[in-house]
């Protein structure tokens, strides 16, 4: 367990209950408020109106395990160590040394749940329960790590679903993983409506392979990935109608994002979409990165807002511990920022990344202060031709050289502007070095001055 936070006070019916319901490859564009054509999503829809839509909002890795550990412990993930997707035979996982947000909600005496992918390690020493988490039900690592898997030479083993610590089955059916966790969510809300809680639901979908229920199979003219989409929004309705039924809708926020952008070597059938964005999962370009985010608190977050500051998920954790009167612990770099004079609507200066760093692994591929974002030479994957009926299509090894984009002009990051604006790149080259310096680079073989390393145990 990490080193306990202190506690400011705080009574405990001002407690907010907190809800985050985190999707798996969900494109930018693949919810009906943020431009889709083809994808019904009227509860999230719904969600948005009686909330906050977030138009530039991050997550800090254009993959799993990455940007799922960013999100839970409000770090990089270069700071923590776990750069990358983990596997089923990985013999590392989140450090317990590290503050996760279960464990700052144990220290105000939250009930806390974890319902789906966790994905940052699968070992017992790593899996939610050991870190902050009273109950879990789900899957440890991502739906394709199954012995199914064509993809790969040595076939994966059994994939488990976990209660607990405890496999109760292998080989799931799939098509009821969404229901699955959505039933069990909301049994946890009731079983905990009088006290405050903590629910965490990371959903499986809509990585691939998809799979949905019988009830929202060929609901949506965008085929089998509008159909997950739609019924993860269906999801989102069984969670707001339990808090509404429960009374419990003005004591409680409810974060809805994703965990990067959309995997699109499967074509939009099965890979999304990220829209106006370039690129996709796996790339620093803002299809990996920015994400969809919606968050609703009614009488706390204003209906029917929209912010266009830049957040992201590593804003998380420094935002609610300052909210339930958690002081985080001086003995250590959390890189997030408190965001809550955004929730109020309280947009301007200074609120709350003036930079940021978009990591691909451990190579720094781009920095972003304020509109500008610049790219340093990388190569990248491309898709050439999108793949149909579930197979992968085909992709390019592309490379871009150092590029200056104004992501307030245009935010497809078509026109590169370095040539016009060298005082710019300079200052970005700069704040890039500081980045290097503290977290690391493969690109220039820097090793980082103040990253921690992962948990670790004796390989299988």
């Amino acid at each position: 367990m990490a080193l306990p936070a202190r506690m400011a006070s705080a009574d405990a019916p001002d407690l907010p209950n907190v809800v985050i319901i985190f999707t798996d490859d969900q494109g930018y564009e693949d919810v009906g408020c943020f431009g889709s054509p083809d994808i019904k999503t009227p509860h999230l829809d719904r969600m948005a109106a009686e909330g906050m839509r977030f138009t530039d909002f991050h997550v800090a890795a254009p993959m799993c395990s990455a940007s799922r550990i960013a999100l839970l412990t409000g770090c990089y993930p270069q700071r923590v160590g776990i750069r990358g997707v983990l596997f089923p035979e990985a013999n590392i996982g989140i450090n317990a040394s590290e503050l996760t947000l279960a464990e700052i909600f144990k220290q105000r005496g939250y009930a806390t749940a974890a319902v789906g992918k966790w994905h940052i390690g699968s070992r017992p020493e790593f899996l939610p329960t050991r870190h902050g988490f009273d109950e879990y039900f789900g899957l440890p690592y991502s739906n394709d790590m199954e012995p199914r898997n064509t993809y790969r030479a040595k076939p994966y083993p059994p994939l488990p679903l976990l209660q607990g610590e405890k496999p109760i089955e292998h080989n799931p059916d799939q098509s009821q993983l969404t229901t699955r966790y959505t039933e069990y969510a909301v049994d946890f809300i009731e079983r905990n409506k009088d006290r405050p809680f903590f629910l965490y639901l990371p959903h499986s979908m809509p990585h691939v392979p998809l799979y949905v229920s019988d009830k929202h199979k060929d609901t949506s003219p965008r085929g089998l990935y509008g159909d997950v989409i739609q019924e993860i929004d269906w999801s989102v309705g069984q969670i707001l109608d339990a808090l509404k039924r429960l009374n419990l809708d003005e004591k409680t926020l409810v974060v809805f994002t994703s965990d990067n952008g959309p995997w699109l070597i499967y074509g939009r059938e099965h890979g999304g979409s990220a829209g106006p964005l370039r690129e996709g999962k796996g790339t620093a370009f803002e299809g990996g990165f920015r994400v969809p985010c919606i968050m609703r608190w009614p009488g706390t977050i204003p209906a029917g807002a929209t912010c266009n500051e830049m957040a992201a998920t590593i804003d998380l954790l420094p935002t609610l511990a300052k909210r339930i009167g958690v002081e985080l612990p001086a003995d250590r770099i959390i890189d997030g920022r408190d965001i809550g004079p955004l929730l109020t609507g309280q947009n301007g200066d200074g609120l709350p990344h003036k930079d940021y760093a978009y990591y691909v692994v451990n190579r720094l591929d781009a920095v972003r202060s304020g509109p500008w974002k610049l790219h340093f030479p990388h190569p990248y994957q491309h898709v050439t031709v999108p793949g149909k009926d579930a197979r992968r299509g085909t992709a390019e090894q592309r490379r871009i050289g150092l590029s200056l984009f104004n992501l307030e002009d245009e935010v497809g990051e078509t026109t590169n502007v370095a040539d016009q604006h060298p005082e710019v790149v300079e200052r970005l080259k700069k704040l890039a070095e500081r980045f290097r310096d503290n977290l690391g680079d493969a690109a220039t073989n820097r090793r980082g001055k103040n990253v921690r390393p992962p948990g670790r145990v004796k390989p299988l």
